[in-house]
């Protein structure tokens, strides 16, 4: 059974007491010993509101004083953190204060006397220290409230740096390329491999599905002129190609008062163009003729230049154009004004053209000419033809001339690379195999072959293989002076 102790010395002095004597009036404060010999303090008078609360101070000397174990020690601290968060509960819950207190229940806060430590209840502002300092939903409003009374929302774009954007849900994204204009310096540049490659290919398609890449712009006239330049330079198949994609650009690409102006600028340039290119006016006649047969050009154009020219290399190619058009077949026999490329005339027309190179060569003695003749051709597949028949002519021919100058022009030819191994070695190896019936016209076909194979060996233009190709013919041999004229096996 617990004795009631009076403890009356652990009362703190309560607020308000004037004298010894209303101290004394007051409640005492009852501690029962517990088994462990500890006080135990009555709850109701425990309370943190109490006007008479045990001082923690008083308690722990009492704690000191007592044999403890680390285990009551950690409990009790428990207590007294728990209970100082309860007095901060109930002291935030009654008056909206700065005032906090901690986990080892110490008060603190802003200095009360400031005036920036004063709370307003009626602010709104984070009391946290955290946000902008402005009010919540700019005071309007409450709890589940947008905003203000009467305000109206209006349809806002997503924004593409909210976290929550979400780019598929905005239907289908459109991206569109945006091409510079290309500089007139820079067109010349782009534009040459872009012909140069036609040339080779001729797929007039392909040319306008890179001009769509490129943004011309108001430049856009200035691709016809440089095709028409570079065709001058080059070879009549690639006039005749050039021909036929101004003909395909016509409506597509451009029109006629933009082909009008590119033409217009090269009768401008012929004076330059006619230093590299002596017959640009007969050409770029002829490539207006044919421009205006294939109604690329309005028919006219040669109307508006009628007494208004004073340059003499623009009159003579609007003159050449207007005789072409004045044919009596009229524009019909302006579709071969470049004649036809050498992959598509026959083949009796190439031996024709090579056989006619070969007499006048031998005629003139000119090998720059028949060099230039012979790629004016441009059938380098068939120049094994050539050989062919400059070997049967030196066969077929009497005397030495013939011979020596055969294969100074093969020479030239092998040298320059007009003719190179492959077609050298077909056209020897052609005569190779038809020498016997070439020996039933030229009895001594095999000697003189023999001799022209040796001579070319010697000049380098053949290869030891073939000279050791060339056949030779063994010598009759008979049996005896009366046997007929027997040969023997």
């Amino acid at each position: 059974m617990a004795t009631e102790v009076d403890t009356w010395s652990l009362a703190p002095k309560a607020d308000g007491l004037c004298c010894e004597e209303c101290r004394f009036r007051a409640p005492p404060v009852r501690a029962f010993p517990n088994s462990l010999g500890v006080f135990s303090f009555d709850d109701n008078l425990a309370d943190a509101n109490h006007p008479y609360t045990v001082d923690d101070d008083l308690l722990n000397e009492a704690e000191v004083n007592g044999n403890w174990t680390p285990q009551e020690k950690a409990l009790h601290e428990a207590r007294l953190k728990a209970k100082a968060k309860r007095r901060l509960r109930k002291s935030s819950s009654r008056n909206s204060t700065s005032e906090s207190f901690s986990e080892s229940g110490e008060l603190s806060g802003s200095d009360p006397h400031s005036p920036k430590g004063k709370v307003n209840t009626s602010d709104r502002k984070s009391r946290t220290g955290k946000g902008r300092g402005l009010p919540k939903k700019g005071g309007a409003g409450g709890k589940g409230v947008w905003g203000a009374a009467g305000m109206v929302y209006e349809d806002e774009e997503p924004d593409m740096r909210d976290p929550n954007y979400d780019e598929s849900a905005q239907g289908d994204t459109v991206y569109a390329t945006v091409v510079p204009e290309v500089d007139e310096k820079e067109l010349e540049k782009m534009v040459n491999p872009i012909v140069q490659e036609y040339f080779e290919h001729g797929d007039t398609k392909e040319v306008q599905m890179l001009l769509k890449g490129l943004n011309l712009g108001q430049h856009k006239y200035e691709f016809s002129s440089l095709a028409v330049s570079l065709s001058l330079e080059g070879k009549a198949s690639h006039r005749e190609l050039t021909s036929r994609l101004l003909s395909d650009l016509s409506g597509k690409m451009l029109s006629q008062s933009e082909m009008a102006r590119a033409f217009d600028k090269i009768l401008k340039e012929l004076p330059d163009l006619i230093l590299d290119t002596p017959e640009a006016p007969q050409m770029l006649g002829q490539f207006i003729a044919r421009a205006i047969a294939d109604h690329v050009l309005p028919m006219s154009f040669l109307d508006f230049y009628k007494g208004k020219v004073d340059c003499d290399h623009a009159r003579v190619a609007l003159d050449r154009a207007e005789v072409l058009l004045n044919m009596k077949r009229e524009m019909v026999r302006l579709d071969n004004v470049w004649g036809v490329g050498g992959g598509l005339r026959p083949v009796k027309h190439l031996v024709k053209e090579m056989n006619l190179l070969l007499k006048e060569y031998l005629i003139s003695g000119d090998v720059s000419e028949a060099e230039h003749c012979l790629r004016d051709l441009e059938v380098p597949h068939f120049h094994h033809e050539l050989v062919y028949e400059a070997v049967v002519m030196v066969l077929e021919s009497k005397g030495d001339t013939a011979s020596h100058m055969m294969i100074k022009l093969l020479q030239s030819f092998w040298k320059t690379g007009l003719i190179t191994v492959d077609q050298m070695n077909r056209g020897f190896q052609r005569v190779y195999d038809e020498l016997p019936e070439i020996n039933l016209d030229v009895p001594h076909a095999h000697s003189i072959m023999e001799t022209f194979v040796d001579l070319c060996y010697q000049e380098s233009v053949i290869t030891k293989q073939l000279r050791d190709a060339c056949p030779a013919r063994g010598r009759k041999r008979f049996v005896s002076e009366g046997d007929g004229g027997a040969i023997k096996n």
